[in-house]
């Protein structure tokens, strides 16, 4: 190859990049305002955001693909937890966490201040960013459930619960939070079909339910296998 040659190539190389660089550039900016709901960004929202700073939430969660990677990530956690659940967790940590070897501080967080937090978790998780979190998608079995599945042995099922938040507020065998019922006999009460009916829509199996619908959570495939899984617990 001669320097000519060369010069081309990176001559040619280089402004391609740079023209696909702008021109995505430019695509991103043109869209943020319906990708990120901005009509949707209230007071409340903005107010939610200077808690979650206020707080330094980002030294342990990750949100948006930014933040410390020791607790959960956020992105999501409206549609994996529902409001009750942030609320129990960020008002009583200590209680949430205490059959989790992950622990939280009590920030000692007001009632209003946590009341804007889940305003802003619930912008956040409406904004379009493609399937992310990737753990929190329902297209697909997670890395972790296809680990567990292959290596560990366990079943579909069992992988999805443990690794779609179900721990966070149910515990099996004295392990997980304790926002809900222990399930370790969920299995003699009711079936795969009633588990299933509860897990897609609590509140219209009971009213009184704080449970959050998983199925803005779960997928279909994924519904099924947790519902199966936990028939089997009796």
């Amino acid at each position: 190859m001669t320097k000519k040659t060369a010069f081309w190539i990176f001559l040619i190389g280089t402004l391609s990049s740079a023209a696909v660089f702008l021109g995505a550039t430019y695509d991103t900016h043109r869209q943020v305002g319906t990708l990120a709901n901005v009509d949707k960004l209230s007071d409340q929202v903005v107010a939610g955001k200077r808690a979650f700073e206020k707080y330094n939430c980002n030294d342990c969660h990750t949100i948006l693909g930014f933040g410390g990677y020791y607790a959960p990530d956020l992105t999501k956690v409206v549609q994996r937890v529902g409001e009750e659940g942030i609320r129990y967790r960020v008002k009583s940590p200590e209680l949430a966490f205490a059959n989790s070897p992950r622990k939280m501080p009590n920030q000692h967080v007001t009632d209003q201040e946590i009341t804007d937090l889940v305003a802003f978790f619930k912008w956040v998780g409406e904004i379009n960013n493609n399937d992310w979190p990737p753990q929190d998608s329902k297209k697909r079995l997670s890395r972790g459930e296809q680990m567990m599945v292959a290596k560990v042995g366990v079943s579909p099922g069992a992988a999805v619960f443990q690794t779609k938040g179900c721990m966070n507020c149910h515990s099996l065998k004295g392990t997980g939070g304790t926002f809900g019922p222990a399930l370790d006999k969920i299995g003699a009460g009711m079936t795969a079909e009633e588990i299933g009916k509860y897990v897609r829509d609590p509140k219209g199996v009971d009213p009184n339910s704080k449970m959050p619908p998983q199925k803005d959570n779960l997928s279909e495939r994924e519904l099924d296998e947790v519902a199966r899984f936990l028939a089997t617990l009796k």
